[in-house]
């Protein structure tokens, strides 16, 4: 099929097409002897597949590891260590988030609790300081 066509079928923009041919994600394909590139039937399912893991976090390289050569090479212990890892890298990033909201809900505590008659500044500084603590302690927490 021609690079329209399949263009149409998976929703990509044509271009986008070239580049992961270009880089190696789909396999290089024949030209007509009109020029035209004619894709067979598998550039469907590997581009969905490549569509379907960048959606879930996964980036270029990784997937060119991920991917098989063709429908039957699936490198079965390869594919699922890295689907793995990608769930470790997301829970990683879950905890780094969830850190991160907290602090941020301490900031808008403090600020919302602004004593008497202080300056928004030297409140500001205030809540600062006390995250800094806060942290401080957390870290020698960590490392007992």
């Amino acid at each position: 099929m021609k690079i329209g066509e399949l263009a149409k079928i998976t929703g990509l923009a044509p271009s986008r097409i070239r580049f992961y041919e270009a880089s190696g994600l789909i396999q290089a394909v024949e030209r007509k002897a009109n020029g035209y590139r004619d894709y067979d039937a598998d550039a469907v399912w590997v581009l969905e597949m490549i569509t379907s893991a960048q959606a879930a976090g996964f980036t270029l390289e990784q997937i060119r590891h991920l991917m098989p050569v063709n429908a039957n090479g699936w490198r079965h212990d390869e594919l699922l260590d890295g689907l793995k890892r990608k769930v470790e890298e997301i829970e990683a990033l879950q905890q780094q988030l969830a850190r991160n909201k907290a602090q941020l809900l301490l900031v808008i505590d403090g600020v919302q609790s602004k004593p008497e008659g202080m300056a928004c500044a030297d409140n500001t500084q205030r809540v600062l300081n006390q995250l800094r603590e806060d942290m401080a302690a957390n870290k020698s927490d960590i490392e007992r």
